[in-house]
C-alpha cells in the first residue's frame, strides 16, 4: 500500500487545481500531474502526446506482469521503488546487456536497449510485451523503432522522453510517426526522472 506524504498530496492538489483545462482524459491527467510534480513546470501540459488509449493499455499490462525496460540505471532505480509497492514488475536496464564494448550500434545503450528488447519480448508476448522507457538516450530510441519496423512484436508502451539536442526531436518524431503504443514529451525537455516518473503515475493507478 502507498502511503502519500501530506507535502506530496498538497503539491498534487496544488497542480491539479493550476492546470490549464484540457483534453486529457483522467489518467493522462494523472501522468500529467506527476510530470509536473516532477519538472516543477506547468508548460509540460503543452508537450506531452499519448496514442489512442495508452494509459489504459499500459496498466492491463501492468497488471498481467509486464517487464520494464529502461535506457539507464537512474530511471530504473526510480521505477523499481513503485513497482515492488504496486504490481511487482520486473524493472532492468540497458547496463544489464553491455558487453564490455563489443557491440555492435551506434552506442552502447542502443545496444543494450535492443539487446533487452528482443530478450525480454521473447519471453513476454501479447498483453505481457515490455514496456520500454526511454529518458535519456535518442540513438536508443531511433535504433528500437528502426528494429520494430521489421519485427513481430511490440512494446506493449513506449516512453519517448530523452533530453538534450543532437538527434533528440528527430528521435520523438520517428517514434510519433509509428502506431507503437507511446507516451511522447515533444521538444529538447526529458530525461530519467520524467520518463521514471511517467512509469510510475500509471503504476500507482494500478492498485
Amino acid at each position: 500500500m502507498i502511503q502519500d506524504h501530506p507535502i506530496f498530496i498538497e503539491s498534487i492538489n496544488f497542480i491539479r487545481s493550476n492546470l490549464e483545462a484540457n483534453n486529457f482524459n483522467y489518467l493522462e491527467n494523472k501522468v500529467l500531474q506527476r510530470l509536473v510534480h516532477t519538472s516543477g513546470d506547468f508548460n509540460i501540459q503543452n508537450l506531452l502526446e499519448f496514442s489512442e488509449d495508452v494509459c489504459e493499455k499500459a496498466i492491463l499490462s501492468l497488471r498481467e506482469g509486464a517487464p520494464i525496460l529502461t535506457d539507464t540505471d537512474m530511471a530504473a532505480t526510480a521505477i523499481k521503488s513503485m513497482a515492488k509497492n504496486t504490481t511487482g514488475n520486473q524493472v532492468c536496464s540497458a547496463k544489464k546487456w553491455f558487453q564490455d564494448n563489443a557491440y555492435l550500434g551506434s552506442t552502447k545503450t542502443a545496444f543494450g536497449v535492443l539487446k533487452g528488447w528482443k530478450e525480454l519480448s521473447a519471453k513476454n508476448v501479447g498483453i505481457k510485451s515490455p514496456i520500454v522507457v526511454i529518458g535519456s538516450s535518442p540513438t536508443a530510441l531511433m535504433e528500437l523503432v528502426d528494429h520494430l519496423d521489421d519485427s513481430e512484436h511490440s512494446p506493449s508502451l513506449i516512453i519517448g522522453m530523452p533530453v538534450g539536442f543532437i538527434g533528440v526531436e528527430k528521435s520523438k518524431q520517428k517514434l510519433l510517426e509509428t502506431n507503437h503504443s507511446r507516451i511522447v514529451m515533444n521538444s529538447t525537455r526529458g530525461g530519467a526522472a520524467m520518463a521514471a516518473a511517467t512509469v510510475n503515475a500509471l503504476l500507482r493507478e494500478c492498485i
